[in-house]
């Protein structure tokens, strides 16, 4: 999938060390959470467990956000199957370098494209931390209405739940 300025691709193993790189950066660590990948084999395993197998098993996932002008593997942004959601959620996580730049609204909003026309969703979850200010304002830019705060877990303070319709909003 392409938009003017970006590529984005599955994954593959190949973006083992790009993975690592971004889920210990301390941003994600603060509001995504420690996947405890420590080394590149850790993010092997990883990748074989989540964007790997949900390709699989759902012909979506993460994709790896590429800028054209470089090749530069920025972030993350694809569509996610959690037990603990009832529908489909949009993630996305970039490293700091690629912050600011409208990178992950271009990317977020083709993923809602694909998401609506190549898989027929009408509905889209998307969550963030309490305190994640701009994961708030992007869902919000890109049409996403906050329903209510969620526990996903025992030990979870609060998880911001947003959602988009697809067949009504932008």
């Amino acid at each position: 999938m392409q938009t003017e300025r970006l590529i984005l691709r599955r994954l593959t193993l190949a973006d083992a060390s790009f993975i690592h790189a971004l889920v210990n950066d301390p941003d994600w660590l603060r509001f995504i959470g420690d996947r405890a990948v420590r080394t590149v084999k850790d993010a092997l395993a990883y990748l074989h467990k989540g964007p790997l197998a949900m390709y699989a098993t759902y012909g979506f996932g993460l994709y790896a956000v590429v800028r054209k002008q470089d090749g530069a593997v920025m972030g993350l942004t694809g569509l996610i199957k959690r037990d603990t959601l009832p529908d489909i959620d949009l993630g996305f996580a970039f490293l700091p370098a690629y912050r600011g730049h409208g990178y992950a609204r271009e990317s977020a909003a083709a993923v809602l494209a694909e998401a609506r026309e190549a898989f027929g969703l009408r509905r889209i979850l998307a969550i963030t931390s309490l305190d994640n200010e701009r994961s708030m304002k992007l869902l919000e830019s890109l049409g996403f209405r906050f329903e209510r705060v969620i526990r996903q877990t025992p030990d979870d303070p609060g998880t911001r739940l947003y959602a988009i319709d697809l067949r009504t909003d932008p």
